[in-house]
């Protein structure tokens, strides 16, 4: 009897094949993956909090918690020895970003920041800034595939703070879910315009295909909405996490549509940030006035979590910007592993 390997069980059944190990956490977590046995998991405690080891460990240890890998046992979703380490991962995770984040309680003041895009010279430096007025179109694709990490499981992260909110949170945050789904087609659910829009852009459209590709940096992002949604001792910092994105997405979306017309791109990838400039204008208002502001009424104390939740958040966009910019302005790709058609210099 033939087995199959990881790849090839990822075509047969749409799940994301496991990614090779690039470093002592991550080959240990692949390990059990892998069914194979492990005698001792490694001490976390020198690895690099950001680093390529530390968040594709972690990163696959969350992954359980969503679609799986294909050919993983499912019931690995509660191994204790994964947990364990899962643990002392996001404990050296979360260790640093309280360390490079400042803290403080001042909920309003730092939305209020998010609703103010900075003017002037040298101001205008983020990468849809960039793909904007001078981006090229391997840049732009190659954006592209690390955004997918994310986006080809839109709000799912966010969906696991759904109970542990008050009810008029609760409700005004399943609003905003809704749409993300798609509002119930499956064919405007923001994950299918996101697999469109690869699909136009000539990219490999398989959940967690560019896992693989993408930096720790990139991981990390992810990561830490998984982090605050999968612990409800940070469900405030949750809610920070999905206010920042709701808050600040339609300008970058606009200027990334902009960018697209500018490159010639075709209508069904350009529907993706189209539909997020109008959707995420209104989502701001709800998120606004229907979610922090009754959780807050309700749980005071989650205030410098939903802080901590911005900021962090926005550190660790911040950190991936400055990597794709840094790359880019050197002419060379941001990935680990040039797109195939050899995007990149």
């Amino acid at each position: 009897m033939t087995t199959l390997s990881s790849a090839a069980l990822a075509v047969r059944t749409g799940l994301a094949p496991l990614p090779a190990a690039r470093g002592p956490l991550s080959e240990a977590v692949l390990a059990v993956l892998h069914g194979s046995a492990v005698a001792q998991l490694p001490d976390p405690a020198a690895a690099d909090p950001y680093g390529d080891d530390l968040q594709l460990a972690l990163h696959c240890c969350y992954e359980l918690h969503y679609r799986g890998f294909a050919g993983v046992d499912d019931d690995l979703e509660w191994d204790l020895r994964l947990l364990a380490l899962r643990t002392e991962l996001e404990e050296r995770f979360l260790a640093a970003l309280r360390t490079d984040v400042e803290p403080g309680d001042d909920v309003a003041a730092a939305v209020d920041a998010l609703l103010v895009e900075p003017v002037g010279a040298g101001a205008e430096t983020g990468v849809s800034h960039h793909l904007h007025r001078r981006g090229e179109l391997w840049q732009l694709r190659e954006y592209v595939a690390h955004r997918s990490i994310y986006h080809l499981k839109e709000a799912d992260p966010q969906a696991w703070v759904i109970p542990r909110l008050p009810p008029a949170a609760k409700a005004a945050l399943v609003t905003v879910e809704h749409d993300e789904y798609g509002g119930g087609d499956p064919a405007r659910m923001h994950a299918t315009l996101f697999a469109d829009m690869m699909a136009e852009l000539g990219l490999h459209t398989g959940y967690g295909h560019y896992v693989d590709a993408v930096p720790g940096a990139t991981l990390a992002e992810v990561n830490f909405m998984s982090l605050c949604g999968l612990r409800r001792s940070l469900r405030g910092a949750l809610v920070g996490q999905f206010a920042l994105v709701e808050l600040t997405s339609s300008p970058g979306s606009e200027r990334l549509v902009r960018a697209m017309r500018r490159l010639g791109c075709g209508p069904a990838a350009i529907r993706f940030y189209d539909e997020h400039v109008e959707a995420d204008a209104v989502h701001e208002q709800i998120v606004r006035r229907g979610v922090l502001a009754p959780l807050l009424a309700e749980e005071p104390a989650l205030a410098a979590d939903v802080v901590f939740g911005i900021r962090a958040a926005g550190f660790l966009g911040g950190r991936l910007d400055a990597l794709l910019l840094d790359r880019w302005a050197a002419g060379r790709t941001a990935l680990r592993h040039p797109l195939p058609d050899g995007s990149g210099r």
